[in-house]
């Protein structure tokens, strides 16, 4: 009779496989849901939309210059009295791209005629609320942009500019 009955140490052949069966699973589900974070996670690469742009030296971009960065999606300006904005090239309205219009001084919505100032500020509605802009980095001289951030506002401030804290020759 003790030959018939399993002692608790021993598994069957049958609990063995299920068990076998049910880790394969498992590691296949963690395996695959591992490849789908890593697909849908943003990749984020200097030079990209996404990541942080080296644009140059503070001194190559003159006072009151607006500066396309096609890849970045952005516009550097360089305001009149020296500092710097990142201004996202996406109106506020319907997401249109807002190109610069340098002869009249400002962006212009192609879409519903939209009008920002050069600070980004809102010249003409539908617009609801200024463009968004993107952190300026001044380092050693050197202008970088941080496109992984962008910043909404509801109003612009003199606070928006990065000003060079070097003493220009």
């Amino acid at each position: 009779m003790a030959e018939a009955t399993q002692t608790q140490d021993e598994i069957s052949r049958r609990d063995f496989l299920q068990i076998a069966w049910a880790a394969t699973g498992a590691l296949t589900m963690l395996a695959g849901g591992g490849l789908a974070l890593n697909f849908f996670a943003p990749k984020v690469v200097a030079g990209e939309f996404g990541g942080v742009f080296e644009l140059g030296a503070v001194d190559d971009f003159p006072l009151g210059s607006v500066t396309p960065i096609t890849n970045g999606r952005f516009y550097l300006v360089r305001q009149q009295d020296g500092g710097f904005v990142a201004l996202y090239q996406k109106c506020t309205h319907l997401g249109c791209a807002v190109p610069w219009e340098p002869e009249n001084g400002q962006f212009v919505c192609p879409c519903h005629a939209s009008a920002f100032e050069m600070s980004g500020d809102v010249l003409n509605p539908p617009a609801p609320r200024p463009l968004d802009r993107f952190p300026v980095i001044l380092s050693d001289g050197m202008v970088s942009v941080d496109t992984g951030e962008r910043i909404e506002r509801d109003h612009t401030s003199t606070d928006d500019a990065v000003y060079s804290t070097e003493v220009q020759s």
